[in-house]
């Protein structure tokens, strides 16, 4: 059997290929909720970290870093969800749920981030 064919390899673990395929093929049929969950809840860790670069470098500070970072990552998910993968927010607990799923750790990683970028390059 292929790994897109099966949901389980050989010793009982999840077949994390067939996922991540299904992640970044549109309009995936997503039949496990808690796959997709884990999808965007990794891909906000991804965001935020790149983003947390991305701010040190320019530099960005202050409320206005925040509220971009906000706006991206929330941003960035909601028309991943609802464009690329065109699935109904209502079987998934509605949008506000898919909004905050993964949003506070992705903020903690792209603060920390974003914090020893801007301080490594713009304090002596």
């Amino acid at each position: 059997m292929s790994p897109s064919k099966s949901d389980k390899s050989s010793n009982g673990t999840k077949c994390v290929s067939s996922i991540w395929s299904r992640a970044i093929t549109a309009n995936s049929e997503w039949p496990d909720k808690d796959e997709f969950l884990d999808v965007i809840y990794w891909s906000r860790q991804v965001i935020g970290i790149i983003l947390g670069i991305v701010w040190g470098l320019i530099p960005l500070k202050g409320f206005v870093a925040l509220a971009l970072f906000a706006f991206f990552n929330a941003g960035s998910t909601y028309v991943y969800m609802s464009s690329y993968q065109q699935i109904d927010e209502e079987e998934f607990g509605g949008v506000w749920e898919l909004t905050k799923e993964g949003f506070m750790t992705s903020f903690a990683g792209f603060l920390v981030t974003w914090i020893i970028i801007y301080s490594g390059l713009h304090f002596d």
